[in-house]
């Protein structure tokens, strides 16, 4: 049996999630504001589509102590981000050339 190839090279997947509260959440750090600007990058950049990329939105991705988190599959790469910027060397390194931005790489104990 041959196996097909996945629909997407990479998608990456943003955690957006709101907790009520003071319990550490996602989306009180800009994730909102990441996910569109990964989006629109990848976009001008012309990843977007079958056998490229997809952006997405997620829940609750349960790493928030990290966060705000993105990962990226089929690599399961999770990132912690903090501004654009990071968005920006996501985007150009991990999702368009296909290698990890290091320095951003969630540590694996960190969870919720």
């Amino acid at each position: 049996m041959t196996e097909n190839p996945p629909y997407y090279q990479r998608h990456i997947f943003f955690c957006l999630n709101e907790r009520s509260g003071e319990e550490a959440c996602c989306a009180r750090h800009k994730a909102q504001a990441a996910f569109d600007r990964c989006k629109s990058l990848s976009k001008a950049q012309g990843l977007l589509g079958a056998g490229k990329v997809r952006v997405n939105k997620a829940g609750c991705l349960d790493r928030c102590a990290g966060g705000p988190i993105a990962v990226v599959y089929p690599e399961g790469v999770w990132y912690s981000y903090v501004d654009e910027s990071d968005i920006d060397e996501i985007v150009q390194s991990h999702l368009r050339d296909g290698i990890v931005v290091e320095r951003l790489l969630t540590p694996p104990d960190v969870g919720r």
